[in-house]
Formats: structure tokens, sequence, C-alpha cells
């Protein structure tokens, strides 16, 4: 058994739905969030503190993996959750949203991509098979297969080459992933861009295909936000009823909140963590940014309505002291909390769901949150 997914709770008033994933080594609830660790690690936080804060899985990246340490490394080390000392749950991104982010640094053909190294300009070729054989080395719970998103904008003509692309690759990923004897979850991404009918077509072809479960990809790229909302709205009840549904790279709580009530189980974002770094907290009133001035003097806790251990223990002044004197516990502190204030909405979402009121609780939440 690769992966086992069971429905725990739904909402009669949306698509919403508390799900438990089990993996041979973990097992949590749905909708979850998940933390990036690009690098086999949440930057500035250690695993204790993750396990604190009540992180069930998080994200890594197989292209930078393979740049550094290599994946025969980390399977020399035992696999990743060993070498970065993770006992609960991993998920390995395929690195095809390098595709998008180092546009100017590869080739694409049909058989795969040639990336140059950002880090010595050395030749890196990426197939579906090759993605597969280093995410059976890494080790993850969960892996993906190697897709090609479309930038933003993009011709419905250059979207179809994308899909097109990704699903041939979708099989030989998969077929390959057989044939090594990988016994890791594997799911299927969908592309397509902002183009609906793209979409459909692309989750009718994976369904096809019975992967472990399914993922929105290409999303969260500079599209308007009314047409991610859209896709995740219509695509979304196409996907396996009885297979985890993923929504890469998103994103803001609110956008969490609006894909969870369309049947969205499983969430990553960067935005915690970069933003933690960069001084910008997330709180029950919105957006603080706890550099500005009117903060100097301000005892009071980052997150009044917060439990976390940050809120709990500094004020605003000494966390914005923190980052005017560039003193590292700056970012440690303001990470620690956003990854809190994630997990914590993460956890409200399942309890109100469970307890048959999410809908009302997410009108409140958007209505509040939005305001600020």
């Amino acid at each position: 058994m690769a992966i086992k997914f069971e429905i725990i709770a739904e909402d009669s008033k949306t698509g919403a739905r508390v799900g438990r994933i089990t993996t041979e080594r973990y097992s949590f609830e749905t909708p979850a969030f998940m933390p990036v660790a690009t690098q086999a690690t949440v930057k500035t936080m250690m695993p204790k503190d993750l396990e604190e804060i009540g992180v069930d899985i998080i994200v890594s990246n197989t292209y930078h993996l393979h740049l550094r340490p290599g994946e025969k490394l980390i399977e020399e080390a035992g696999g990743i959750h060993k070498f970065m000392n993770w006992k609960r749950g991993i998920l390995t991104d395929s690195g095809g949203f390098q595709v998008h982010s180092l546009a100017d640094l590869r080739k694409v053909s049909e058989d795969g991509v040639e990336f140059k190294s950002h880090i010595d300009g050395s030749t890196v070729v990426f197939t579906p098979e090759k993605v597969m054989e280093i995410e059976k080395a890494i080790g993850a719970d969960i892996i993906m297969i190697f897709d090609h998103p479309s930038p933003y904008p993009v011709t419905k003509k250059d979207a179809a080459r994308d899909v097109e692309l990704t699903l041939k690759w979708a099989i030989r990923a998969k077929k390959h992933k057989e044939k090594i004897g990988s016994n890791q979850a594997l799911f299927g991404i969908v592309q397509g861009s902002v183009y609906v009918d793209l979409r459909r077509r692309a989750a009718e072809e994976l369904i096809k295909l019975d992967f472990d479960g399914y993922a929105l990809g290409g999303l969260a790229l500079g599209e308007p936000k009314v047409e991610m909302d859209r896709v995740i709205r219509e695509i979304t009840p196409l996907l396996p009823n009885e297979k985890p549904r993923y929504v890469m790279g998103v994103g803001y709580p609110e956008d969490i909140v609006g894909a969870v009530m369309h049947g969205v189980d499983m969430f990553d974002c960067v935005l915690p963590t970069r933003n933690g770094r960069t001084g910008s907290l997330f709180t029950s009133e919105g957006k603080l940014v706890i550099k500005n001035a009117k903060y100097s003097r301000d005892f009071g806790p980052p997150d009044p309505k917060c439990d976390c251990y940050v809120c709990r223990n500094f004020t605003r002044s000494y966390i914005r002291h923190l980052f005017n004197t560039g003193e590292v516990l700056a970012a440690v502190l303001s990470t620690y909390h956003n990854i809190y204030f994630y997990i914590s909405l993460m956890r409200k979402i399942r309890e109100a769901i469970k307890g048959g009121y999410f809908a009302e609780w997410a009108n409140d939440f958007l209505s509040t949150y939005n305001s600020h």
C-alpha cells in the first residue's frame, strides 16, 4: 500500500471534507498545509519546533536536492527522513516548477528538460524516468510526476502543448516507477493554465492512469485570483473523490479557505516562511509589517488572538528591534509564528467541518480577515 485515504467528515453546504492520509511511515488529517523545505530544511526552523507547532508533512524539492547534496548521498544516509531527522510526512516536488522558474536556463524537448545549473552552470538533464529514480533515492512518502507548467500569460496553443507533454511524461513516469519498484505514493499533476477545457482534458486523461492522488499545478504564477479560483472551483470536483486533492503553491490564508470549500485536501506555499524572514506576519487581523515605526513602543503580542510560543513570550516592539539590528532571531520568531498561524488555521478548518459549521466559519473568517 503506497497510500490510504479515507474521508472522515464532509460539509453539507460546500465541497469541504476532512480526510486522513496514511502512508507506511505516518498518518495525518487533511485539509493539511505543508511548509516548504526546499533544501531538506524549513528555513530558520528546527524539526522539534515544527513538531511542537503540529506540522504533519513538509515539501522538499527534487531539483535542488539533486544538485546539492545529491540523491545518492541522501540514500546513503538512509533516506531524507533520517538525513534531516524528520519522522513525519515528506512530499517531494518533481522539479517541474523549475521548468517555469528557470526558464532562461533550460531547453525543453519531448524527452525531458535540459537545465543549466544555477549553481555552477553544469548541464542537468531531467526526464520523467530520471525524476522517478531521483525521488526513489531521496525516499519521500509522496512523490510527484515530472510536469511542464505553463507560464502566465500563455496562449491557449502553448498551454495545450504543455498539457500534452505533461500527459506523455505522466505515462512514462508511472510506468518507470513500477519498473524500479518504488512503493511511494505517486501524484499526477493537472496542467492547462487558466483554460478550463484544457484542464478538464488533462484531468480526464490522468484519472485513467489511476494515480494515488491528484494535484492542480501551474497556479499562483501571476494569473488574476479570479482565474485561479475559477480553475479550482471547476476542476477540483472532477478529480476522484476517493483520492487526495492537492493545489500546489497556494497560498494566502483566504485562498486556502476558498479552495477547501471546493474539496481541496493539501496545500503548500513559501509565504509563511518567506514573509516571516522579511518581517511580514500573518495574524487574525490580517498582515502585520512588524518593521513599521508604529510598533517601536508596542508592547503587545504580534497577534493578541494567537497562543503560539512567540505571541505568549515576545512583543511587537522586541521583534521589530531584532529586525532593525539584523538579528537572526527576528526571522526565527516571525517564521515560527507564521507557520503556527497556518497550522492553526488548518486545525480550525477541520474542526469546523467536523462540527458541521464550516460554511458559516469560512464566511466569518473571510469577512474578518479580508476587512483588514
